[in-house]
């Protein structure tokens, strides 16, 4: 199987087209989230607060994704 993504220290580099289409579209999802929270509240502090959970989980799934359809040999 093709590594799509490469270790490199704790992160993870996008390697081919399907690494960088998936880190792209995690990207623009916490970018729409982001947008979406702010739209709803008025204070950078609970915008920030709101934002961190889908953050962490968007993060996680990315990060997880990553983790297995990279090489072995690292």
């Amino acid at each position: 199987m093709k590594a799509h993504f490469r270790k490199s220290g704790w992160v993870y580099l996008p390697v081919s087209i399907t690494g960088w289409l998936i880190t792209i579209i995690y990207a623009a999802i916490s970018l729409a989230t982001l947008v979406w929270i702010d739209s709803a509240y008025n204070s950078l502090f609970y915008t920030l607060v709101r934002f961190f959970p889908y953050f962490m989980g968007f993060t996680v799934i990315w990060f997880w994704i990553a983790c297995n359809m990279s090489s072995e040999d690292n």
